[in-house]
């Protein structure tokens, strides 16, 4: 597989969206709700969240992987309160 495109919507919920780099980018990653993160080459290396076994099959079905992305700083964040 090559390398993907990362998408993140800027909702709370952490909802991200992978796109092999040879794949259009959904009709629904637009506007002002989702944001470019970058490039990612390799999918063990991914994001929190980010399975590359999962990835694979949503790609094969849909063409796009949406996942649930997490950040470090914001769950150390919550586990402190």
């Amino acid at each position: 597989m090559s390398a993907y495109n990362l998408f993140r919507n800027t909702g709370p919920d952490g909802l991200s969206c992978a796109v092999p780099e040879e794949r259009s980018v959904p009709a629904f990653v637009v506007g002002p709700q989702w944001r470019f993160e970058g490039r990612l080459e390799n999918p063990r290396a991914g994001p929190l969240g980010f399975d590359g076994r999962a990835a694979a099959t949503g790609v094969r079905f849909n063409g796009y992987y949406l996942f649930a992305s997490f950040q470090k700083a914001a769950m150390q964040r919550e586990c402190r309160l």
